[in-house]
């Protein structure tokens, strides 16, 4: 439920961040009304506030906890879960404007960064003196660092190196009362107290603002080798990725294509063309300190997959045949659009052993609502991106239906409703079904002791405190 802001709340923001970065405008707040959430409707702030340093943020979140105004948490904008979208207005807090690379210490192996960050440039810097880190979402070129810290982001490389969470050594932060705290360590071990740093990373912003991370970084492997496998159908190509694991064979990635996103790319007229009975396909990595090491763990993983009917196998012989084979599959997202004018794409995650029953069961699930469906994603850790297609708004009460039975199939399949996007909006309603009403419970108490007000971005994962309060100042009234 939206409320008023307070009077002159917004010329007190001004005095806080500045006159040009306290904005109301409704160009700017149509911008901040959504993020890449497919069909999301537009939420609309009352204003985008955007602090240029800690001290605002604070001052900001003082305010905000002193007056009872929602504040909902913006990076880049490039989540699919909504969970950026301020669903009762209030303030929008873009950290967009905290973009230092505060040190890379290659002694120690760690970075000290703002969250407003862009990933890509950050790992070429980082590459650059010598390190690696690894994380890879799809939108690495403009999404930031403190948003993949909120979302846990993940992406192909997960399967080998782990998401986002697995290099976050320690947070600075502001919690929603306005206090600041510093979560972590700058040591690769440590197990005083609590894990805090890990119970913020992931929380989708309901818990602090994130002002400042610090991050475990790799050596940066040398050599790099890319492979793409064909198969007939999907059942060979996902029992190939169980035996490659099954030898000790650990690849960076291991991605998967359906026989439904083959067809959507190859319209597209990918670098690499698929043979016309391609039925499923996979995408292998290696990498490794030795060129020879590296390809020849390649060279085994193409054995297994030639072990179980692949019928083609392209090995990339340069950087230019790597892209290319990067490229088929990046296609796929602009594939999809032209097949049909919408979409709505899942991360739902199966035991890997239970990807053929779970594609099966997608396109019987089409088939049942009437809906275009196809799957690919990190066939490595069973996490699938999984597509329906459609044309007309009139068709999104099918759409509803077929997720709903989508993600009680995976439940039914042992799995999780996201393996890398979040909750957020989204999947708000299926978080109850997998995780049980005790544990929600638990979660809206450590969201309460963190948040006593519940001004931080409310309506998300959680049970809607901001309706239930209103309902019950309702019954009081009446």
């Amino acid at each position: 439920m939206r409320k008023p802001l307070p009077q002159d709340f917004i010329s007190r923001l001004r005095d806080i961040v500045g006159e040009t970065f306290a904005v109301d405008d409704e160009e700017t707040l149509l911008r901040h009304g959504h993020d890449e959430t497919p069909n999301l409707k537009p939420s609309l702030p009352d204003v985008v506030v955007r602090p240029g340093d800690v001290d605002q943020v604070q001052r900001v979140m003082q305010l905000c906890a002193k007056d009872g105004v929602y504040v909902t948490p913006r990076g880049a904008g490039s989540g699919k879960a909504g969970g950026c979208v301020a669903v009762y207005g209030g303030v929008v807090l873009g950290l967009d404007r905290l973009t230092r690379t505060l040190e890379i210490d290659k002694e120690n192996q760690l970075a000290r960064v703002e969250p407003g960050v862009i990933l890509q440039p950050f790992q070429e810097t980082v590459e650059s003196e010598g390190m690696f880190y690894p994380p890879d979402p799809a939108s690495l070129s403009w999404c930031t660092l403190g948003g993949n810290v909120a979302c846990n982001a993940g992406g192909p490389r997960a399967l080998k190196y782990g998401v986002t969470g697995t290099y976050v050594l320690g947070v600075d932060a502001v919690l929603p009362t306005g206090e600041r705290i510093k979560t972590g360590r700058s040591t690769t071990k440590g197990v005083a107290g609590y894990d805090v740093t890990s119970l913020i990373t992931g929380s989708e912003g309901t818990l602090a603002i994130i002002t400042g991370i610090t991050l475990k970084l790799l050596p940066n492997p040398r050599f790099v080798q890319t492979a793409l496998a064909v198969f007939p159908s999907t059942e060979p190509a996902v029992r190939s990725v169980s035996a490659i694991l099954a030898r000790g064979i650990l690849p960076r990635t291991l991605e998967y294509m359906d026989r439904d996103s083959i067809e959507a790319v190859r319209v597209m007229n990918p670098p690499y063309r698929f043979p016309a009975n391609a039925g499923a396909a996979l995408i292998l990595e290696t990498d490794g300190e030795s060129e020879q090491g590296t390809l020849e763990a390649l060279e085994r993983c193409l054995d297994v997959t030639a072990e179980f009917g692949a019928v083609d196998a392209f090995l990339a012989q340069d950087a230019k045949q790597r892209r290319d084979i990067w490229q088929s599959r990046r296609l796929l997202s602009e594939a999809t659009r032209k097949i049909k004018k919408r979409k709505v794409s899942e991360d739902i995650v199966v035991p890997r052993s239970k990807i053929p029953e779970m594609v099966a069961r997608t396109g019987l699930l089409g088939e049942k609502h009437r809906l275009m469906t196809c799957s690919f994603g990190h066939a490595g850790d069973g996490n699938l991106h999984t597509q329906i297609l459609f044309d007309d708004e009139s068709e999104l009460p099918r759409v509803e239906s077929l997720l709903d039975d989508l993600f009680d199939t995976v439940l039914e399949l042992g799995g999780t409703i996201t393996g890398e996007h979040g909750v957020g909006l989204s999947k708000k309603k299926y978080l109850p079904k997998e995780l049980g009403a005790d544990v929600v419970a638990l979660q809206q108490r450590l969201k309460d002791a963190f948040d006593p007000r519940g001004i931080l971005n409310p309506g998300k994962f959680l049970p809607d405190k901001v309706l239930l309060h209103a309902a019950k100042a309702a019954a009081a009234g009446s």
